[in-house]
């Protein structure tokens, strides 16, 4: 089977809101307890795209969305405006594929394409395989913070990660001192 990774288009969105619903039942990559209707993703994908991020997605030869990515502001204050946080979903049954990191990779591009800094992960610490896929693409850890979250009855830790985007440069003027 080949892949494809595509920018994602309205059509897709029933795709990934159902992706997002499962990481919300199932797992700890969402510390959200509620799902969401079709209308929430449609708001987030347009406030996406009025700020010119991408939300991507990886598709099969059906053109049938199997995961998707996409990045938005790390903190709402103008001197983070160079910092994004990332976001990858793959379909439960998808997982293991190897499509995470390939959404990752292009999503890593497009940071750099937008002129972003530092690209950032939040990780439930105990995700031993996102943490290593992180490493692998180059996200050193950068903090540590136990106990901030809880899902499932239980406290959870939350490890960041981050990647410099474009080591050593300068910046930008209008941030200079």
């Amino acid at each position: 089977m080949s892949y494809v990774i595509r920018d994602a288009v309205p059509a897709d969105l029933p795709a990934i809101r159902d992706i997002y619903n499962d990481a919300v039942l199932n797992t700890l990559a969402i510390w959200n307890e509620q799902t969401v209707d079709l209308d929430n993703r449609q708001q987030w994908f347009n406030a996406r795209q009025a700020q010119g991020y991408p939300v991507l997605v990886i598709v099969d030869d059906a053109n049938i969305a199997l995961g998707y990515a996409s990045f938005g502001d790390w903190r709402p204050f103008e001197g983070f405006r160079h910092t994004v946080e990332h976001s990858v979903y793959v379909h439960p049954e998808q997982r293991g594929k190897r499509l995470g990191p390939q959404l990752l990779t292009e999503l890593i591009k497009r940071a750099r394409a937008c002129d972003k800094h530092v690209m950032v992960a939040a990780i439930e610490s105990a995700n031993a395989a996102s943490i290593h896929v992180h490493k692998q693409l180059g996200f050193v850890t950068s903090g540590r913070m136990p106990q901030v979250g809880i899902k499932f009855g239980r406290w959870l830790d939350l490890t960041f990660m981050q990647l410099m985007l474009n080591p050593g440069a300068l910046p930008p003027k209008e941030c200079a001192e």
